[in-house]
């Protein structure tokens, strides 16, 4: 029982490693916006992960600046990118989204920005009995095991961009269709009139020795 309360610590231990900003951001047109992360040491890992869920062509702008505002990365018009990159610079990082294409339309970003330790420090407490050489297989499994949660929740992001866009596209599709059969109905119904003015117009009055 020691042992398990020691071995759940350590997965708690290798949690802490990392910190992260998972939010959703409404874009409005025109505007640029900057979010920003803290990185307290060099070397360590930033996580950057964006998908536009919803709005126009589902594409935005992006860019990636460091410390003394060196440019990282940056892209134009795209739907979605996962990156992982070395912050080899202390300070402040950040991400900035433009939408400065678009006039009208809104964008719905859903974005990840994680400063992840590569530390090993953390260690697991060995059991009375054991060797190192077991010890060190089972911190290996463990950390296998929280890269593949990674990509699992990485997988996760991705079916969930895919359904947004897709229902995104479904509320689109019934808009336009609602709103053509609406001028449809509108023109039947003037196309009657105009039939039953017409008419009238040649059977009423003086009108009818035309016929």
């Amino acid at each position: 029982m020691r042992f398990l309360m020691s071995w759940m610590g350590f997965i708690a231990c290798l949690v802490s490693l990392s910190s992260a900003t998972a939010l959703t951001y409404k874009l409005a047109p025109n505007e640029k916006t900057c979010f920003f992360t803290n990185v307290p040491s060099g070397g360590s890992k930033i996580a950057f992960y964006f998908a536009v869920q919803s709005g126009g062509s589902f594409d935005v702008d992006y860019e990636v600046v460091g410390p003394n505002d060196r440019v990282i990365m940056k892209g134009s018009k795209e739907r979605q990118g996962d990156f992982v990159f070395t912050a080899n610079d202390i300070g402040d990082y950040r991400a900035c989204f433009d939408n400065e294409m678009s006039t009208v339309t809104d964008k719905m970003v859903d974005f990840e920005l994680a400063v992840e330790g590569e530390s090993r420090s953390a260690s697991l407490p060995q059991r009375q009995g054991t060797t190192p050489e077991q010890t060190s297989a089972l911190e290996e499994s463990i950390f296998k095991v929280s890269g593949q949660l990674s990509t699992i929740s990485r997988n996760q992001k991705y079916f969930r961009t895919r359904e947004n866009r897709n229902f995104s596209t479904v509320r689109s599709t019934e808009k336009r269709i609602f709103n053509f059969s609406i001028i449809e109905s509108g023109m039947m119904v003037a196309m009657a009139g105009l039939q039953v003015f017409v008419v009238r117009f040649f059977f009423t009055g003086a009108r009818k020795g035309y016929v």
